[in-house]
């Protein structure tokens, strides 16, 4: 006989993923720093054509560098998550608060076994 329960979805991905967009907008650093703590896994990667990071340390350090080349930008998640067996996508922008987006991207991402980001690679598709 058929199960009858309705199917549920996690949201763990897309509160991952809020998570880590909150990170990229963060000026303050110690609630940045938290907030990597909570989307990151511990040796957590991060690649782009761009940057690449390692670690909690590392992956501040270049979001700090990111905030004062281009202040005032904001990332904004600009699709819904995807995500199935550890690994999610999705679209994003950068641009000023109240502008355009002066760049748009996509993340592929893989969760460690808690949920948190294990790596992240981001591709550019407009700059």
């Amino acid at each position: 006989m058929p199960d009858s329960t309705p199917a549920t979805t996690s949201t763990a991905p897309d509160a991952t993923v809020e998570a880590y967009v909150a990170t990229w907008n963060e000026t303050d650093a110690a609630r940045r720093q938290a907030g990597i703590a909570r989307a990151w896994a511990e040796a957590g990667r991060y690649r782009d054509p761009l940057m690449a990071s390692d670690g909690h340390a590392g992956i501040d350090a270049m979001l700090a560098a990111v905030q004062v080349r281009f202040p005032g930008f904001v990332l904004r998640r600009t699709s819904k998550v995807d995500s199935h067996n550890g690994q999610l996508r999705f679209s994003w922008s950068l641009g000023p608060e109240a502008g355009p987006a002066v760049v748009e991207g996509v993340d592929f991402c893989a969760l460690a076994a808690d949920g948190r980001l294990e790596q992240v690679v981001g591709f550019i598709d407009r700059m």
